[in-house]
């Protein structure tokens, strides 16, 4: 039996109707244990080798002191998982597939610090290099999120502004440690 169009005009179209306040807690706080957990693997590599080959490293002459990263991390990841919360919560066209973004932008930030942390004391400098190529392209994936994000939500795309300076940042004291190390 095929549907009555009468039936289909009226049922609700629920992209209208705003999330419950209980769906959207528990949306926020499924971003932010994504991102906690992206954090807390990446903290698996960054713990041995912080105060091993790292701690012997040439580093930049700019780079700050290693307990800078923890806080500025945990604000960045904060951020991140709050834009991406804003844009889920808009629920727009345009909502998967910034999202889809923001996931490749998650991995590729996942992937950055066994790469340079861990895989160093087998691979030497490739790693660094590989690292160097990883960070570039989280650059650019951030980029692209920021540009997804901004028309859905403009405080989602500029809480991801922070980040993109911070991998600026990163991308320096990667490229120096690849070139002198």
């Amino acid at each position: 039996m095929k549907p009555n169009h009468e039936e289909l005009a009226s049922q609700p179209d629920t992209r209208d109707q705003p999330y419950s306040t209980r769906v959207q807690a528990v949306a926020l706080l499924g971003f932010l244990a994504a991102s906690f957990l992206v954090a807390g693997l990446g903290g698996f590599s960054t713990a041995s080798n912080v105060d091993g080959w790292y701690s012997t490293a040439d580093k930049a002459p700019w780079s700050p002191p290693n307990w800078i990263f923890g806080p500025v991390w945990t604000l960045l990841y904060t951020a991140m998982a709050v834009a991406a919360w804003l844009v889920w919560r808009k629920r727009a066209a345009k909502t998967r597939p910034a999202l889809a973004v923001y996931g490749v932008q998650l991995v590729l930030n996942l992937a950055w610090t066994p790469v340079f942390f861990g895989l160093y004391p087998a691979l030497g400098t490739a790693a660094l290099w590989l690292a160097l190529a990883i960070i570039l392209a989280l650059i650019a994936a951030v980029t692209v999120t920021v540009i997804y994000f901004g028309p859905i939500s403009r405080t989602a795309g500029l809480l991801l502004l922070p980040y993109i300076a911070w991998l600026v940042f990163a991308s320096s004291l990667n490229w120096w440690a690849a070139l002198n190390n």
